[in-house]
């Protein structure tokens, strides 16, 4: 495949540290997402948090809504590995004590938090844990008198909105932040994006909000997070679904894949069959994507059903197979061996298991 078609020249920006995760300066665009379970309950947070990272997110948020959360957060923070950023509204003494807890870094809004005296606490405190900011406008909670001004949410408010933040922290001098201005409406998130992307250095975080359930959502992201990261705007997303939060990381991933800005796990190229399938095309794409969940090295992988497209397709892959009596198994572009219906899901894993094994085996002798 040509490379010229396909690279994508993201915006320069600064860069920022997560945990042991860097953000923006050209660092790879992190996968987030956010827990659902009630934080006071540790068990079934810190369970969710480690579903989540063995999904492969990279940045997982958790909702401090009280001082008793953050005190679960601090118990929580001691049983996972992964950066966490807790998010916060309004009481500044919620931001203090999660910061000293262990935070990866802040989600809260400056100019929601109150007296000067209160927003410097918070910021000063980000500065001596060395932890980053993120400040994050939606639009639906825009300030009243931005509402007033603008009748209604809109690209140029959620961009007003954010200055008057961003403005707080430049006055402090604190300029380890990310900033996010989410929207449920496609193109207004991305105009917004657009807007300030060419008027601040910090890093973006993305994201479509409250973007629907697991297959609207996922196509509402896909095109409002793909137009942007294809313009080369974004630095860490985050895919907002009605669904268990592991599905956003993999919809995450999935993007990311497709626009070739991170490369993790099986890329699988299926056809969506016809009547010239040979075999089960369907179920055998489902079946084997659920056995391939644990594998994170990136690998393409053809699964066409007949003799049509299939020989191209399989030619590109690592390991493919099209239909026929039998079908025929693809390793590295060259037909290697064929196999019958009842055994091709069983022989395509094994294959594609000991493709990886030989890549590793190579690797760890480089």
């Amino acid at each position: 495949m040509q490379e010229a078609y396909r690279q994508i020249q993201r915006r320069e920006s600064r860069q920022i540290r997560v945990g042991d995760v860097a953000v923006g300066g050209g660092a790879p665009i992190s996968v987030q997402s956010m827990t659902n379970t009630e934080t006071c309950d540790v068990d079934a947070t810190v369970a969710q948090i480690r579903a989540i990272a063995d999904a492969g997110a990279d940045i997982v948020r958790v909702s401090v809504p009280s001082l008793d959360a953050a005190e679960a957060f601090g118990r929580i923070r001691q049983q996972v590995s992964v950066p966490l950023v807790a998010d916060i509204h309004f009481d500044y003494r919620i931001a203090l004590k999660v910061a000293d807890m262990g935070a990866d870094c802040l989600r809260i809004n400056p100019g929601n938090i109150g007296r000067e005296d209160r927003v410097r606490a918070v910021v000063d405190s980000a500065r001596d844990h060395g932890i980053p900011i993120r400040i994050g406008v939606n639009a639906g909670s825009l300030e009243k008198d931005l509402q007033k001004k603008y009748g209604e949410p809109t690209p140029d408010a959620l961009v007003e909105s954010a200055m008057r933040h961003i403005d707080i922290l430049d006055r402090l001098d604190f300029q380890d932040f990310k900033v996010s201005l989410k929207a449920s409406e496609v193109f207004m998130a991305m105009k917004a994006y657009r807007i300030i992307a060419g008027q601040i250095s910090q890093p973006l975080h993305l994201g479509i909000t409250e973007a629907g359930g697991m297959r609207a959502g996922a196509v509402k992201s896909a095109i409002g997070l793909g137009m942007l990261l294809a313009d080369g705007i974004g630095d860490t997303i985050r895919v907002s679904l009605a669904a268990d939060p592991v599905e956003e990381v993999k919809v995450g991933f999935d993007i990311l894949k497709a626009l070739h800005l991170r490369s993790r796990g099986i890329n699988l190229v299926a056809c969506p069959s016809c009547s010239r399938q040979q075999f089960d095309v369907i179920g055998t794409v489902n079946a084997l994507e659920a056995r391939l969940e644990d594998i994170r090295e990136p690998l393409d992988v053809a699964v066409i059903g007949c003799v049509v497209n299939g020989p191209g397709e399989a030619r590109e892959a690592a390991v493919g197979v099209t239909g026929g009596c039998p079908n025929l198994v693809y390793i590295d572009g060259q037909p290697h061996h064929k196999i019958d219906q009842e055994d091709l899901l069983t022989d395509l894993e094994r294959t594609i298991r000991r493709k990886l094994d030989e890549a590793r085996a190579a690797e760890s002798k480089d």
